[in-house]
Parts: structure tokens; sequence; C-alpha cells
């Protein structure tokens, strides 16, 4: 499991000293813990691995769009710093699927469904998510989906 991988890399960095990791770590943790806190008020909870998943796929995107806006107004050294937490994080996500392989997925997908045009965009991005939601960058996957139901 995805938490117990955690646990066990904040104990190595606790022992190592490695001060920047464990607060990363700590992060993760903090935000996981939230999403559980939510995830008690549902009907089915998620699978565990799916949900912090979730979370860390959230807490890349939120510190991609900081360090945007950092190097934006000029300031390197947030920017390095939040590029180092997204790389702590990473460490704990799933490898993510090439082009190649979302454009192979999506065409079986494609081809499952039956989905011919624009109009089933919305069918075959729930079916892509449903399948590799854990390995996938939906936004970059959404303009894949668009090229292949368009051609």
């Amino acid at each position: 499991m995805i938490r117990d991988d955690i646990k066990a890399a904040q104990i190595a960095a606790m022992k190592a000293g490695d001060k920047e990791t464990r607060s990363a770590i700590g992060l993760i943790q903090a935000a996981v813990k939230n999403r559980d806190i939510e995830a008690r008020t549902q009907a089915t909870p998620p699978d565990d691995d799916a949900l912090v998943v979730e979370v860390l796929q959230r807490m890349v995107k939120q510190r991609r769009e900081s360090i945007a806006m950092f190097r934006q107004g000029g300031r390197e050294e947030l920017a390095a710093a939040e590029e180092a937490e997204v790389a702590v994080i990473e460490r704990f996500l799933p490898t993510r699927m090439t082009d190649d392989e979302t454009r192979a997925a999506i065409g079986a997908i494609k081809a499952d469904l039956g989905a011919t045009g624009m109009k089933d965009m919305g069918r075959v991005m729930a079916e892509l998510k449903t399948r590799y939601a854990a390995s996938l960058d939906m936004s970059k996957a959404s303009g894949l989906v668009k090229a292949a139901l368009a051609g």
C-alpha cells in the first residue's frame, strides 16, 4: 500500500536527518488524513490506494501551478522549494502512462464503447478515468481524446 511506503519514507528521512523530505512527507500525510475525514461521509469509501493517489495528484498539480507563479514573479528560490516537494510527492505516485500508451488506451476504449465523434467524449473520458485514473494525467488525456474523436 502507498500509505506504508509513505510511512517508511518518513522514518527513513527522520533517521537520515533529511528535514526537507520529512517536511514534504508530513504535508502528504496531513493531506491524506484530511481526505480520509472527507471520505467518512461517503456512502462507499473509495479504494485506499486510489484515495491516496488522488490526493498526491492534487498536491502535485497545486505545486506545479505555484512553481509557474513563482517563476513569473521572479521568486526562483520559492519555485525550487516547490520543485523539491514535487519530487518527494512523485516518488509515491505510480508511473505515468506515456503519450503512446495513452493513445492506445483511448483507442481501445473508443472501440469498446463504439465512440465515433465528439458527442461521445464524456463517455470516453469517464471510462478512461475509471480504468486509468492512477496512472494518467487527465488534463493531457483530454486533448488526446479530442484528437482521437475528431480524426
